[in-house]
């Protein structure tokens, strides 16, 4: 199936996220798992005393790991945690602090470091929170921007990834009073490009369904109540169609949208806003969402919650989200694969298909 070891078992980079919020916590809880190292050899990006620090505090955890400082000393049967740093740091759970976010960079920027150099395959990032990680140095809003802006992608997608559905947004962390400049017949097309692709080359899915939601309530209502989805929404589908390769459908009234379903008939849904994708995705994605980044030359992925630092160091995170942002991760590091494959041999795919479609011949003896 894969010839090449790393994309059987590849190695999956996780960055710490906030020192103080529930990433590390997680990050043990899943790593845990006996089935992750059958997955993937994992590196956690952080340093031994923040790791020590929350395995005190998970006293039914039976964590054990290796630290190293080059990766040619990865233990590929055991978790690995890369020493980003050696100094003491304060860790003081559930509180924002300027040494949560500037070691939630450090690990961050270490790990980009390391996949652009491709000492790892796939990277599953912890939660970080924007207060204390913007800066002169870091001038991001979260990891997409910034993610973007390593990788030199020219335009990228979130998509929040789900085993019932998928939901890209066409604006991410966007005030609502700022959303109107953003819904440009170009930006729609350019999504649903970025969309199409991923479906495709990420999920394995030939030719894609994809629903876009309206902006206003009721879709507009055939512009009673706001005319984006008239003027600038449906010539954008109409546009699209012309020039992919996918099912495209909408505008759809958003609350219907989710309330009846439909979610599950399509691929992906592209939604106008954050709060329009992400309030349904979060109710019915049953806690194990994941957040990925479209239209990265890499695979990142991460879970589809904050840094709840509510709960910080209280042993009551849910890793769920976290172990499904691993296996994600791990999944479409094979799909690229799969997908490299076939487009390197043609005759591979075709062949396949026709085989899988073959039907006995009937033949008659006198």
């Amino acid at each position: 199936m894969y010839t090449t070891p790393e994309y059987i078992r590849p190695v999956i980079g996780i960055s710490c996220g906030d020192l103080n919020g529930i990433g590390l916590e997680l990050i043990i809880k899943t790593v845990t798992n006996s089935r992750i190292l059958d997955l993937c050899t994992p590196i956690l990006f952080a340093s031994n005393k923040a790791i020590n620090f929350y395995r005190k505090s998970l006293p039914e955890n039976n964590f054990n790991f290796q630290v190293i400082k080059e990766f040619t000393r990865i233990n590929p049967k055991q978790v690995n945690v890369f020493s980003c740093w050696e100094e003491d740091v304060a860790i003081t759970p559930g509180q924002l602090t300027e040494a949560g976010g500037k070691y939630a960079v450090l690990s961050l920027t270490t790990a980009v470091q390391a996949l652009k150099n491709g000492h790892i395959q796939g990277l599953v990032t912890a939660p970080i929170n924007k207060k204390n990680t913007q800066s002169e140095e870091f001038p991001y809003t979260g990891h997409t921007p910034y993610l973007k802006a390593a990788f030199e992608a020219k335009e990228v997608v979130m998509m929040m990834v789900a085993s019932n559905m998928r939901v890209a947004l066409l604006t991410e962390h966007v005030p609502v009073t700022a959303i109107g400049p953003f819904i440009t017949k170009a930006n729609i097309v350019t999504k649903l490009k970025l969309v199409e692709e991923s479906l495709v080359k990420d999920f394995g899915i030939e030719k894609p369904k994809i629903a876009v939601l309206g902006l206003n309530p009721h879709a507009g209502d055939e512009g009673l109540i706001g005319n984006e989805e008239e003027t600038i929404i449906k010539p954008a589908i109409k546009e699209f169609k012309h020039q992919g390769n996918s099912i495209v459908q909408g505008p759809f009234s958003a609350d219907a949208f989710f309330a009846r379903g439909f979610h599950e008939k399509f691929d992906a849904v592209l939604a106008m806003y954050h709060d329009q994708g992400l309030i349904p995705f979060k109710s019915l994605a049953h806690g194990e969402g994941v957040n990925f980044t479209g239209g990265l030359p890499i695979v990142r992925t991460s879970p589809d919650h904050g840094t709840a630092f509510d709960i910080a160091g209280k042993n009551k995170a849910d890793e769920s989200s976290m172990y499904a942002a691993i296996f994600t991760c791990v999944d479409i590091i094979r799909q690229r694969a799969e997908y490299a494959e076939n487009r390197k041999n043609p005759l591979k795919k075709v062949t396949n298909r026709l085989l899988a479609n073959a039907v006995d011949e009937r033949i008659d003896l006198d």
